[in-house]
């Protein structure tokens, strides 16, 4: 394999792997946040994210509130966990609730 031909593989790949695993899901209870509290939570699934290992509840999160909203993503920690953890099939994501 030529140099370009590498570089080229390695800049995609790079790319691909920097880009490819960011995105966030909102949930919005009732009339959603309406203060600034907020609590995050580590989830863990395995068999790329099937099965939940761990149990958490986002009512629980929020308080007993029922105004409230839910983020949950992966993060710039939670894309360096599972650069670790995925050869075993292990991810994690962040759930934020915001009262």
């Amino acid at each position: 394999m030529t140099k370009t031909k590498f570089t080229s593989a390695l800049l995609a790949i790079v790319l691909a792997l920097s880009l490819s695993s960011c995105y966030t899901l909102n949930h919005t209870v009732g009339k959603g946040a309406q203060g600034g509290s907020e609590q995050e939570h580590r989830v863990w699934f395995a068999l790329w994210g099937l099965i939940p290992l761990g149990d958490y509840d986002s009512q629980e999160l929020a308080g007993g509130a029922s105004n409230y909203s839910i983020e949950t993503q992966w993060t710039p920690i939670d894309i360096l966990f599972n650069l670790v953890t995925a050869w075993v099939t292990v991810y994690s994501r962040t759930v934020k609730v915001t009262q």
